[in-house]
């Protein structure tokens, strides 16, 4: 834990250890840097308070590993490390970057996919097609591993947030019953990282949109230069460790293609930022929606022309951030620059990355795609 007070002018005089006694959200090194810091906190720590108050539901998970995942790796009882090393998928496939001791997006090299194998076999992982339609619109990870018909002691909820979030974005945007009519979905995806290295992941929004063929443009600065404008045809789901497992012979394997329109699912990697590289992908029609997960909006002073662009050309654009007070943030700089408030409230994902961010600068738990907000 960080001192709330760090670069207020004074050196930090040893770890963040005096809590506010306020709002319990965040500490300080020292009285002197708690009080020369409260011209900033006052304004939060209201906010903050109310924000602890939902502990209990930020860590409300239907799974057999939720105390692990979440109240267990925030007190240090365990680690990230260890949760991915007992189930045996530390460092390996898909996981490799789920930890700090994993890969990072520079790792994202001239290889097809980095993985698309989930390192799970086939009773803990969707490497086939479902076994039948979804009945009504998914709220909840409960519903979707019924759905799926897979057992709550899997973890591939921590990979699947990515997918079942632009799911769940499409649904918020209105755009569920659309679905349902149109032939063809496109969807701009703003500042991948992590995503880069467990694309193959995205292969199960064939069977969430089953029918509709899904375009995704991938934007970022993170996209390494070799990879600008590679197209990706996800023709299957990502493989279990079965070696006689159909999955492997049913569906065609994954790979990167050029001019192949056969797949449910294809992404294809821009590198820059969005409004610099928008006009380049919409040439043809403008996305149904824009979705930036994690985005960090009041961190960085680039996405100040992204959002005056998004408003511009007037498409639902849905963002989501680690923490409520990150989107809190957010919403303000979004309203500096539209004067509109959100489109949609902050709300919390149903379908947030089960397993809690280790080292958060804040007492608040924090977690991937953890709450969304839309413009």
């Amino acid at each position: 834990m960080e001192c709330a007070g760090k670069g207020s002018g004074t050196r930090c005089l040893g770890p963040a250890r005096k809590r506010c006694g306020r709002c319990g959200a965040v500490s300080y090194c020292s009285a002197s840097h708690q009080i020369s810091h409260w011209k900033v906190h006052r304004g939060e720590c209201e906010r903050l308070e109310q924000q602890m108050k939902n502990l209990d539901l930020l860590n409300d998970f239907p799974f057999t590993f939720s105390e692990e995942s979440t109240v267990q790796i925030s007190e240090k009882q365990e680690s990230r490390c260890s949760f991915l090393r007992k189930r045996g998928i530390h460092q390996v496939g898909l996981w490799v970057c789920e930890c700090r001791c994993g890969a990072s997006v520079t790792s994202f090299g001239n290889s097809r996919l980095e993985s698309d194998t989930w390192n799970l076999s086939n009773i803990l992982c969707p490497c086939r097609g479902p076994s039948s339609p979804i009945a009504k619109a998914l709220c909840s990870w409960k519903d979707y591993y019924e759905w799926r018909c897979i057992p709550l002691e899997s973890p591939v909820s921590l990979l699947l947030h990515w997918p079942l979030t632009v799911y769940h974005a499409i649904q918020l945007a209105g755009l569920g019953s659309l679905t349902s009519e149109i032939s063809k979905l496109c969807i701009h995806y703003l500042g991948p990282e992590k995503e880069l290295l467990q694309l193959a992941v995205f292969g199960e929004l064939r069977a969430l949109f089953p029918g509709v063929f899904v375009q995704i443009e991938l934007i970022g600065p993170a996209v390494p230069h070799h990879r600008d404008g590679d197209k990706i045809d996800l023709h299957s789901y990502a493989h279990c460790i079965e070696q006689d497992c159909d999955c492997r012979y049913k569906n065609e394997n994954t790979s990167r293609s050029i001019g192949h329109t056969s797949s449910a699912v294809t992404l294809q990697l821009h590198r820059g930022y969005y409004h610099d590289r928008f006009l380049d992908i919409s040439k043809d029609s403008l996305p149904h929606l824009v979705i930036a997960p994690n985005a960090g909006i009041a961190a960085y002073a680039s996405w100040l022309p992204t959002i005056e662009l998004i408003k511009e050309i007037n498409v639902p654009a849905v963002f989501s951030d680690y923490c409520e007070e990150a989107c809190n943030l957010a919403a303000c700089c979004i309203n500096a620059v539209t004067n509109q408030p959100p489109r949609l409230p902050i709300q919390l994902n149903p379908f947030r990355q089960p397993m809690v961010v280790e080292d958060s600068p804040l007492h608040l738990p924090c977690y991937s795609n953890c709450f969304l907000f839309a413009m």
